[in-house]
């Protein structure tokens, strides 16, 4: 007995089977150039091609930004790590690289939320730095001096036994190349997952310090946002000459500690760089633009002085 249900028809897609239908998309224009449909695709937006201003909410288009070293239109300063420090400041951004020497990890065998390896290991992954301080020697408008600069996305550029290590690092570098040093500082304080070990650092970097002003070469001071904690408390109050960025946050304790302490409201600006100026602890406040040629000028003098007092 003959089966009852009509046959379907060939070009049916119910009865054709999955590898011979034809692909989505192919039409008569992937027929006629096949690279042209690759051409033609939808390509995602990057996430990171726009950037809020942490001061305003603008959304600033990342190449701008780029372009104006990171100062957004209504002039804040954002932050910015040790490759984008060294190419503004120094000449063409030409510079050496000098590597800080290792120290034992987790001496302690530290452990809170997690094991303080795995933060290590987060940072490193995340900045492609071993530690945050990063040391480099070159000119800075036509004076040769090292700089050192701390990385405040490295763990919120705490203060532990390498970042120590790379500041008499960056010190002993200055006094072999006889050339002044600048100190970029960027820190929440001390790294708590090392201790009293980590507060030896203030004391550690402090005759390093010394050391220079025996020598009679200058030691100048960037302060960038935020400066805090122990770093405040030893080498970035020790220069001879303390400049700083516009509105970055320098102080020991933060502004909420200090009102729950003394019960009173602070005055408006308490803790930033202009207020600092105003009462004496800051000799100038430069814009990150002008930054490379008055450190120069800073620089040249001070060498000059030590040269003629030399002779």
């Amino acid at each position: 007995m003959s089966d009852p249900t009509p046959p379907k028809p060939a070009d049916d897609p119910r009865t054709t089977a999955p590898s011979e239908r034809p692909r989505r998309g192919s039409g008569w224009l992937s027929k006629i150039a096949p690279g042209v449909r690759s051409l033609v695709q939808r390509k995602d937006t990057p996430d990171n091609l726009w950037v809020k201003c942490p001061e305003t909410g603008e959304m600033i288009y990342r190449a701008d930004l780029d372009a104006a070293m990171w100062v957004t239109p209504s002039g804040h300063h954002m932050r910015i790590g040790p490759g984008l420090r060294f190419q503004y400041t120094f000449d063409a951004g030409r510079y050496d690289s000098v590597t800080a020497p290792g120290v034992r990890e987790d001496p302690l065998g530290f452990v809170d939320q997690k094991p303080y390896p795995e933060r290590l290991s987060a940072a490193r992954k995340a900045t492609g730095a071993r530690d945050t301080v990063a040391i480099g020697f070159g000119d800075i408008h036509r004076t040769p001096a090292v700089a050192m600069v701390q990385d405040f996305a490295f763990m919120g550029g705490s203060l532990g036994m390498a970042a120590g290590e790379g500041f008499i690092k960056a010190a002993e570098t200055a006094l072999e190349r006889d050339a002044p040093l600048v100190a970029f500082t960027a820190a929440g304080g001390a790294r708590m997952q090392e201790g009293a070990l980590s507060l030896m650092q203030m004391a550690r970097t402090t005759l390093a310090i010394q050391q220079l002003k025996a020598a009679r070469l200058p030691y100048v001071v960037v302060l960038t946002d935020p400066t805090t904690g122990g770093v405040t408390a030893s080498y970035a109050m020790l220069g001879d000459v303390h400049l700083a960025e516009p509105g970055a946050l320098i102080g020991f304790a933060g502004p909420r500690v200090i009102e729950q302490t003394i019960r009173e409201t602070l005055p408006e600006g308490f803790q930033r760089s202009e207020y600092l100026m105003d009462h004496g602890m800051v000799d100038q406040v430069v814009n990150r633009r002008e930054l490379p040629q008055r450190l120069g000028a800073v620089l040249s003098i001070l060498m000059q002085g030590r040269n003629r007092k030399a002779a």
